[in-house]
């Protein structure tokens, strides 16, 4: 397991998947305490409204995982990430090259820190041969990672799968942010196709785990949530 001093509490980092924000103000309301950390996407970006939230969760203490997943040449890149860097947001993700990465953690500032894409959990070897990567799926996360490092970001998001490899072959420093969770046995499961259970992620080296479906879908996500949470806090 990873040894990063990280409250056990923010470990779990929920995925606010709805339509617009005002679903995300009452599912916040709901959670309460049992989530302080949350990850904001595309969805609700494009929803409007995506700043007046992420300042509405800091002022009720939470912390805000901007997954916007950057992608563009890296000068539109850098200047992005710059103007996200003072919003408060702890975490954003960037897709791309090494140059494209650089770019990224040339401007992120002191408190912001930059997660690069490797595989997305969606996607499955056939995939990646519709993508034209010749190499595994283990190979281009190792691959996209080594270039995280050395282009400066902090840490990657990867599937849980693939964690254990990154902290054997890459480095322990890394902050290893994994999606697909399930709280179940690892099988596909809606789409997401490389999924690992709660403690599987964290026996695997994960230092946060981002979980939607089994909180949002559940009879009652509160208690969906704690679940996950005393699972964490047994572990750490």
């Amino acid at each position: 397991m990873t040894a990063k001093q990280i409250p056990a509490n923010e470990r779990l980092i929920f995925a606010m998947d709805v339509a617009d924000c005002d679903q995300a103000r009452v599912l916040t309301e709901q959670l309460g305490d049992s989530v302080t950390f949350y990850k904001l996407g595309l969805e609700l970006m494009m929803s409007g409204g995506y700043f007046d939230l992420l300042d509405w969760m800091l002022a009720r203490e939470k912390k805000v995982f901007a997954d916007l997943k950057f992608f563009d040449i890296p000068a539109t890149v850098g200047s992005a990430v710059h103007q996200l860097k003072d919003r408060g947001a702890s975490f954003v993700t960037v897709h791309g090259n090494r140059s494209i990465m650089e770019a990224a953690a040339e401007n992120k500032g002191d408190d912001l820190k930059v997660l690069g894409v490797t595989a997305l959990t969606s996607l499955d070897r056939g995939d990646l041969d519709d993508l034209g990567f010749s190499c595994d799926v283990e190979q281009l996360v190792l691959s996209r990672a080594r270039q995280a490092l050395d282009a400066g970001c902090d840490g990657v998001i990867s599937s849980g799968l693939e964690a254990k490899k990154l902290r054997e072959f890459i480095d322990c420093r890394l902050l290893v942010v994994t999606p697909g969770i399930r709280p179940v046995e690892n099988r596909p499961t809606g789409d997401q196709k490389r999924v690992v259970s709660v403690e599987q992620a964290f026996s695997n080296g994960a230092d946060h785990i981002v979980v939607g479906r089994p909180i949002r879908d559940a009879d009652d996500p509160r208690v969906a949530a704690e679940n996950i949470q005393a699972t964490i806090a047994e572990r750490f």
